[in-house]
């Protein structure tokens, strides 16, 4: 999933990222909630994990923002105050749902997962096409019944090109759920680690190329 982390105190947003690109995630990081509404008119996001307490504009107004707009990303909320006020108020500004600090980052990541099924068509735990299985909660991927160890980045443009269903998959679309914002557009990173995908699942090959449109899984 492509997810928006925005929290004043960097430390403790990098803290979150990490835990989040660990479980395969992109994940972009911004630190007020200016910043967070510029980044959520340009990019998609499944996810956007709110501090509440923001510099230049209030999360609740970015809470606000997104609830009234377009877009179809999932907000959860973070807060030092957890009273039932405080969890009614923030649900009630449009958030999806409510964390109040401290939390254990389990808990962080299994509600983001929850979320982001919310946020896109669910897709199964498990996506089988191909004679690739792979599993989204273990992290494994099997071709044939064999293992096959890939890294986050591979496994999360596998993910996506399963969830396509036989569909084409755009570079420009991997690299926007795959890859962070800081990543080059013009890079070559789709295409490579499309080839050490296809060198990983091993032959009979499965992963295509459409010329000018994608790549697909049929």
């Amino acid at each position: 999933m492509r997810i928006l982390v925005v929290e004043d105190e960097p430390l403790f947003a990098d803290a979150v990222a990490e835990w989040l690109r660990g479980d395969a995630h992109a994940v972009d990081v911004v630190h007020d909630g200016g910043t967070a509404l510029e980044n959520l008119a340009v990019h998609d996001y499944d996810v956007v994990v709110l501090d509440r307490d923001l510099p230049v504009v209030h999360g609740d107004d970015v809470c606000r923002s997104i609830a009234a707009g377009p877009a179809t990303a999932r907000v959860l909320m973070l807060t030092a105050a957890g009273t039932l006020d405080d969890r009614v108020s923030g649900l009630a500004l449009g958030a999806d749902d409510y964390l109040a600090k401290p939390f254990a980052f389990r808990e962080l990541g299994a509600r983001v997962v929850a979320l982001g099924r919310r946020a896109r068509p669910a897709a199964p735990p498990v996506l089988d096409r191909a004679g690739i299985r792979l599993d989204l909660h273990r992290r494994e991927v099997y071709r044939d019944g064999r293992y096959v160890p890939l890294s986050r980045k591979e496994f999360a443009v596998l993910a996506e090109l399963l969830r396509a269903d036989g569909a084409a998959v755009s570079a420009e679309l991997l690299l926007e759920k795959a890859w962070d914002e800081h990543t080059d557009p013009f890079t070559n990173v789709v295409r490579m680690t499309i080839l050490k995908l296809r060198r990983k699942l091993g032959d009979p090959q499965v992963v295509e190329t459409e010329a000018g449109v994608g790549y697909r899984i049929r």
